[in-house]
């Protein structure tokens, strides 16, 4: 991909309102970047909003971030974007990678749990890491302190990914800087964010989502009951990964987490051998029916009238739970891709977020607005 594409990629991507899924739609809509460029102010506009595009100055200014860092950037339609991954339609459209790229290729297995953790419970995270590995499958986890580090250690010598919070280049948190740099030269990064994102807890669960979309099983070591691990295991879940968890003792706060997802349905697992047991029955990947797939025709002859009323009906009808886009189109009546159309503006200007799975909602704050 030329300098030119990357830029004009880059800056849709860093839009505000424009998420990955916003991004794909743009894409198929208008083809180009370029395209999708010229037409967003336009869709914002109609909205009922205005929009700020990312500039072409702080772009530039991420690539060669990128570059200091010795990263490279990953796009969805790139040679080594890992596959499973790129079957979600949440998928990031970049990620930023620092290290060896040969590791996306082969298949993973996530160990998470809690950063308070147990001797016990790391001791046992790092033994099952290693021997992960030793069995070829790469260890993926999100380079916290406790249960994450701990399985970045065990699988140094075969292969571990480390999906973080922040940038390529943000060391989080920072009694693992030798680690992430273990993990850089040996293993691999991986950040969605752009380069000197510093972690906030929003940005837990957007990790989160990634590991559980590389990984075809999610293993969790030790975890209270609102642990953030809990949230990559619902991820897992519903993208048909294995969920497995290892039991702990019921007078453990730590253990409490998975002990709850035992009980709901995950793997009980104590070794490796029933870790391999259990991804080697190879669950279907739960992949979300296909984006609307935009034709020439279609991009010609789309009545902005129609539009304009289905914007209309969907912000007066959306609430804060998502609904189906398929139930969507049927309920306002109209060709799918006016309601498609109706649903960029919506996005663009900042009313309505898609989920993953095809399914739309409301966003909170602007509820009392509409």
């Amino acid at each position: 991909m030329n300098k030119s594409e990357q830029i004009a990629r880059l800056r849709l991507i860093r839009t505000r309102n424009i998420g990955p899924m916003t991004y794909s739609l743009l894409m198929r809509r208008y083809g180009s970047a370029e395209a999708a460029i010229a037409a967003i102010p336009t869709l914002a506009q109609r909205g009922g909003s205005k929009i700020s595009l990312a500039s072409i100055a702080s772009v530039t200014a991420e690539l060669e971030s990128i570059d200091a860092a010795d990263a490279v950037l990953l796009w969805r339609d790139s040679e080594y974007y890992p596959e499973r991954l790129a079957q979600f339609d949440d998928a990031p459209a970049c990620i930023t990678a620092r290290g060896n790229l040969h590791l996306l290729t082969q298949p993973m297995i996530a160990i998470v749990g809690a950063r308070n953790a147990s001797i016990n419970a790391q001791r046992h995270a790092h033994n099952i890491a290693s021997e992960l590995g030793k069995h070829g499958y790469i260890i993926v986890s999100g380079m916290a302190r406790g249960i994450d580090a701990a399985a970045h250690r065990g699988a140094l010598d075969t292969g571990t990914i480390g999906v973080i919070a922040g940038g390529i280049d943000i060391v989080y948190p920072p009694e693992n800087a030798d680690l992430f740099e273990e993990v850089a030269s040996r293993g691999l990064l991986l950040a969605e964010m752009p380069p000197a994102t510093k972690p906030t807890p929003k940005h837990f669960p957007i990790r989160n989502r990634v590991i559980a979309s590389l990984a075809v099983g999610v293993v969790v070591a030790e975890a209270a009951h609102r642990s953030g691990s809990l949230i990559t295991a619902r991820e897992a879940a519903t993208r048909g990964s294995d969920v497995m968890a290892v039991p702990g003792s019921p007078l453990d706060p730590r253990s409490d987490g998975c002990n709850r997802l035992i009980r709901d349905g995950a793997t009980l697992v104590q070794n490796v051998a029933d870790v391999i047991e259990c991804v080697s029955r190879q669950p279907a990947v739960r992949i979300p029916p296909a984006q609307f797939e935009w034709t020439d025709s279609m991009r010609q002859t789309i009545d902005q009238t129609a539009v304009d009323r289905c914007r209309q009906k969907l912000a007066q009808d959306l609430s804060l739970d998502p609904v189906d886009i398929d139930e969507l189109i049927s309920w306002c009546e109209m060709p799918a891709p006016v309601v498609w159309a109706a649903i960029l503006e919506l996005e663009i200007a900042g009313i309505v977020t898609r989920h993953y799975g095809n399914r739309v909602a409301r966003i909170a704050q602007q509820s009392a607005d509409k």
